[in-house]
């Protein structure tokens, strides 16, 4: 009876024991190799990881530590903060990994579009101090970061993943990897698992411009183009185009100013040939405004230097606005059907302007034949039949 008893009782310490281990905080955890103290930390909800950190608000000075427990050889870990909100894009990580020779290895990585690597590469912030550790199966990163001025509050995005050819690799596509990434309050500790307040607004900047710039222009120059053709179209053709491209320019301007202030906001990302793009498309546009305000009466000397001008800009603004659509396609890196969704607009529009244009030079080749017909211009037949016949009769 004793003997089992006291099996009893072995088996419910192991247990406890057991649960304590699994249970594990950062707050009763002491087991940092350099002894080192901070002052305050978080458990991450997913992917089983820890922060430390101590701030040091007199000379921004961040000191942290991620550490993530049952971290195999062959796995990366990554700690970041990222300026522009809850996303993967724009993080400035800390990365760290055994190398080939089994040390650590750690290092700084921003993680940017297009291909989000973990590449070594230089970040936002200045880390004066980057080191790992791998003790018992558990990672850890060690780094000192200098924060801008203020910054008590930071977007924090921490990730794991395998190791493919002695580097890291892409990490799984899980609810826990994409839940990995809350808002830290560094002074009280409180984290918040905010909305990605950013990925709205770029959200909101793309539809704004792939309606106006990418949608609205070149319809508008469909009706300019197409409908004047036709006699009782006139001028409702011209009050068509001027209500399109006029409303195309107002939503264009304000995803353009969105544009901006996602670009002034972004202190890690640029996306250069994008924004670009989209100050030539302003400008462009804007020129356009002042052009209908100089229009010259269709029998002004200098109408045709008007007409070649604004046809050019015209036809370059579609032209860029359809790239550069694309171009932002690809940055916000959508769902695929909102690509093939827009591509699908573009088809039919080039295929109404072809069906038109063909409609257009017929219409165009019969009004000059019907023209030619009622005004013949044959010398021969215009004075040579009658005037023989004149001449003839003056004869008689």
């Amino acid at each position: 009876m004793e003997l089992k008893l006291q099996s009893f009782f072995s088996v419910l310490i192991l247990f406890s024991l057991c649960l304590s281990a699994s249970a594990q905080t950062c707050r009763n955890y002491n087991g940092f190799t350099n002894n080192e103290v901070f002052e305050a930390c978080v458990d991450h909800p997913v992917l089983n990881s820890f922060l430390h950190w101590t701030l040091i608000q007199s000379n921004n000075t961040l000191r942290i530590a991620f550490r993530r427990p049952s971290t195999s050889p062959n796995q990366w870990i990554a700690w970041a903060i990222n300026p522009q909100g809850l996303a993967m894009f724009g993080s400035q990580a800390l990365v760290a990994y055994r190398n080939s020779s089994g040390i650590p290895h750690a290092y700084t990585s921003n993680v940017a579009f297009p291909g989000p690597t973990l590449q070594e590469s230089s970040i936002s912030f200045e880390v004066p101090q980057l080191t790992a550790t791998y003790v018992n199966n558990e990672m850890t990163i060690f780094a000192t970061i200098i924060l801008p001025a203020s910054m008590t509050t930071i977007n924090q995005v921490w990730q794991e993943g395998p190791l493919a050819g002695g580097s890291p690799a892409s990490h799984a596509i899980t609810d826990t990897n994409k839940a990995s990434r809350n808002t830290l309050n560094l002074l009280t500790g409180s984290s918040t698992a905010a909305e990605d307040t950013v990925l709205k607004k770029r959200n909101t900047h793309g539809v704004l411009n792939a309606v106006s710039w990418g949608t609205m222009m070149p319809m508008g120059a469909i009706f300019a183009r197409y409908l004047k053709v036709f006699k009782g179209a006139d001028p409702a053709w011209f009050y068509l185009h001027v209500a399109c491209q006029s409303s195309a320019y107002a939503v264009g301007v304000a995803g353009w100013a969105t544009g901006i202030k996602l670009g002034g906001e972004s202190l890690a990302v640029e996306y250069n040939t994008h924004r670009n793009i989209g100050i030539t498309l302003f400008v462009f546009g804007t020129l356009q405004v002042f052009a209908l305000l100089l229009r010259p009466n269709k029998d002004h000397k200098y109408r045709i230097y008007w007409n070649i001008y604004h046809h050019s800009i015209g036809y370059s603004v579609i032209v860029l606005s359809i790239i550069n659509v694309f171009k932002g396609l690809d940055i916000l890196n959508p769902d695929g059907k909102w690509k093939r969704a827009y591509t699908g607009i573009i088809i039919f529009l080039g295929a109404v302007a072809v069906v038109l244009e063909v409609v257009t030079w017929i219409i165009c080749i019969k009004r000059k034949r019907s023209n030619s017909d009622k005004f013949p211009h044959n010398i021969n037949g215009v004075n040579g039949i009658n005037g023989n016949a004149t001449r003839g009769e003056n004869r008689v």
